[in-house]
């Protein structure tokens, strides 16, 4: 290939003539005669000659249009006709492959339609129909994938109208594996039953969600179910919010104090310190509560823990868990008890939904970007598209 031959990156193309104005247009031809598709014979003849205009790529700020004479064959062997093929040319397109994936990584990339129809001369419409094509393609290559073994359920919200999504994320290779309308087991029912390789599943992350325990139960029978750590220090705190609102309002209210509380003992300086145990002296019994709320979260953020001193830890952590049923906080006690074989499996599993909530965060700006989705099909392809695949475009 010669190096004017090879300003076009398109393999079996021979330049004929370059003009540059406003644009570059290249014209080009077959540099040989193709075999036949059909019998692999090469005893064929012209038949006609069809002309192409098409949009191929931009060097500089000048768009390449492409000229191409597509010779039409026939193959005297066994009587096909059939239009000379081209490598990144698909049939009755105005734009090579090359062009269009130009158009969609650029779009991908943030660049909005009213800019590409500037500077790429097509219309919004072509550019969401070229970005939608690409995406699919993505999303097939997806196709057939099995359950992971260590799997993230969480919900998000997606539309007033629609209500909200469930997110299953593999956890393992930090990849969304789907989203499905619903959080109710009735609606994602039919999509549980046919979902390949169920059976598989080894763990399941999620928060303190009742719902999702059952699904978890009913449609992964081989799964352990692991409590979420994030949400459940969360529910830790929540309950002792409540607690301090009900024995000192006035002081709930204190904003320093309150975050305070809210953080770890264990992360704060010695003068934080001293100003948090002099408004507790003031309260036995919310100091009773606070540090007793500190050893439970001490327990709650153990992790990757060996069985043997897991074991260990189990008899004080019951033993604590029964002091809060004989407080005011049994509403906890009651829920930690329910929740009990989720939460001790936390100390053997380093993984958390935390992946899942960088996810929502992701899709998040997904929906703003594209002003909110109506379609929830175009909303799965584009998180599917974004968050579920890390492959790379086959380029032509």
């Amino acid at each position: 290939m010669s190096p004017i031959d090879s300003i076009l990156g398109i393999h079996g193309l021979v330049v004929q003539a370059v003009k540059r104005a406003q644009d570059i247009h290249v014209w080009a031809k077959p540099r040989s005669r193709p075999a036949c598709p059909r019998c692999a014979g090469e005893q064929l003849r012209i038949k006609a000659t069809h002309h192409r205009t098409l949009k191929h790529t931009r060097q500089g700020n000048q768009l390449m249009v492409l000229h191409l004479s597509v010779p039409k064959c026939h193959c005297t062997a066994c009587n096909r006709y059939f239009r000379h093929p081209f490598p990144g040319i698909r049939p009755r397109l105005r734009a090579t492959e090359a062009y269009r994936l130009e158009v969609f990584e650029a779009h991908d990339g943030g660049v909005s339609q009213r800019k590409l129809t500037r500077t790429h001369r097509i219309g919004s419409a072509t550019v969401e129909r070229w970005y939608q094509s690409f995406v699919r393609q993505r999303v097939s290559e997806l196709s057939g994938r099995t359950c992971p073994q260590v799997l993230g359920i969480d919900e998000h919200f997606f539309t007033r109208k629609r209500g909200y999504a469930t997110t299953l994320v593999d956890l393992k290779n930090h990849k969304v594996f789907d989203v499905v309308l619903g959080r109710a087991e009735a609606s994602l029912r039919s999509y549980l039953k046919r979902l390949p390789g169920r059976e598989k599943v080894r763990v399941i992350v999620m928060d303190l969600s009742e719902t999702y325990r059952a699904i978890a139960r009913q449609y992964f029978p081989n799964a352990m179910i692991v409590a979420d750590r994030f949400h459940v220090v969360r529910l830790v705190n929540q309950h002792f919010l409540k607690l301090w609102q009900q024995y000192d309002p006035e002081g709930r209210r204190n904003r320093g104090l309150l975050s305070l509380m809210r953080r770890h003992h264990w992360k704060l300086s010695s003068v934080q310190k001293d100003r948090l145990h002099q408004y507790l002296a003031q309260s036995p019994v919310l100091q009773t509560l606070y540090f007793a709320k500190q050893q439970l979260n001490g327990f709650l953020v153990l992790k990757a823990m060996k069985a043997k001193r897991a074991r260990k830890l189990l008899p004080k952590f019951l033993a604590l868990i029964r002091q809060f049923e004989q407080s005011p906080a049994k509403a906890l006690a009651a829920t930690l008890t329910s929740w009990l074989e989720p939460i001790v499996r936390m100390w053997r599993f380093s993984r958390s939904n935390g992946i899942t909530e960088g996810f929502h965060t992701k899709m998040e700006m997904l929906s703003r970007r594209a002003y909110g989705f109506r379609n929830f099909e175009n909303y799965r392809l584009r998180v599917l598209a974004q968050c579920g695949w890390n492959g790379v475009i086959n380029r032509v």
